[in-house]
């Protein structure tokens, strides 16, 4: 799982910029819990323009230790909130939309996204060549679970002729 992009990269205090919190929060409760405890550890700061305080806690020089924890307390507890949020309204339009594909399925207007055929063309090519997945995957710039499938579809037109 990958939290943060290059989280392996962060020094100890950086500052991780985010443009958006749902950005960032959209991870279920379990991930999020890991996400918060390796950011800890990591001594790692959260800035974002949606919370104020975020950046307000950087500026220490100016304030005392006491004011420093206070604004840490806030912003944990705002981006808590925020995250929190940010999950539900993402939920909420993963359910809508799983009911606007029944709807529209029952009506017969929902087709789903087709085949990328021209990808599975190369890749049926490639191991019919011989490569191997690790091969293909790096040539074609495919996932494995691609790749996977294109040969279980090639098998089974392979054992019908």
């Amino acid at each position: 799982m990958y939290l943060i992009l290059g989280f392996e990269d962060a020094h100890k205090g950086d500052v991780i910029l985010v443009e958006q919190i749902d950005r960032l929060a959209r991870l279920n409760q379990n991930d999020w819990d890991t996400l918060k405890r390796m950011l800890s550890e990591k001594k790692l700061s959260i800035v974002s323009k949606e919370l104020p305080t975020s950046y307000m806690a950087l500026q220490s020089e100016s304030s005392t230790e006491f004011m420093s924890s206070v604004l840490q307390a806030i912003n944990s507890m705002m981006l808590d909130m925020l995250a929190a949020i940010a999950r539900k309204d993402y939920e909420d339009r993963r359910i809508r939309q799983m009911q606007g594909i029944a709807r529209a399925k029952a009506e017969g207007k929902y087709a789903g996204r087709g085949k990328d055929t021209e990808k599975r063309k190369i890749i049926a090519s490639l191991l019919k060549s011989g490569h191997s997945y690790s091969d293909i995957q790096k040539m074609a710039k495919r996932s494995r679970h691609l790749i996977a499938d294109v040969a279980k579809e090639r098998l089974r037109m392979l054992s019908i002729h």
